[in-house]
């Protein structure tokens, strides 16, 4: 058995957890924080299945979403890689923290993988500054 490289992101996000929540579990809107990574999103034919444009071309993204328990844990599949993602949003006060685990493919080098996750950073501030400005109409 042998474990993958991974890194976990997380950010504070001032806004109530349900809402940070139902923002986040709403595929459509990712291309509006991931602005690294999905530069567009629509639903399929397959209810659990979204088709995304991205920087390396088209791919699929399933949302395994359960608002219980905070749980955002995804799929994202493309032409090169597949990824499991899984993916937290916790209570924290009056706010919310968002966390996201990256483990690297097989078919990623090391370099690839820092790279790509390095650019996730820029995802989740916007996330933070989108929600924490009101840019998001969400209710929960």
């Amino acid at each position: 058995m042998s474990i993958s490289a991974s890194i976990t992101k997380t950010i504070g996000i001032d806004r109530p957890y349900e809402q940070v929540f139902a923002f986040l579990a709403d595929p459509a809107n990712w291309p509006r924080w991931a602005v690294v990574n999905v530069r567009s999103i629509e639903p399929t034919d397959d209810p659990d299945w979204w088709r995304m444009s991205t920087p390396q071309g088209p791919a699929r993204l399933r949302l395994r979403a359960h608002a219980e328990y905070g749980i955002l844990d995804h799929d994202y599949v493309d032409d090169t890689a597949s990824w499991q993602v899984p993916a937290r949003v916790v209570p924290n006060g009056e706010g919310a923290e968002f966390m996201i685990t990256f483990h690297r493919p097989p078919s990623l080098t090391d370099a690839v993988f820092k790279e790509q996750t390095d650019l996730v950073d820029t995802e989740l501030a916007a996330l933070k500054e989108i929600l924490e400005t009101g840019r998001a109409d969400v209710t929960a």
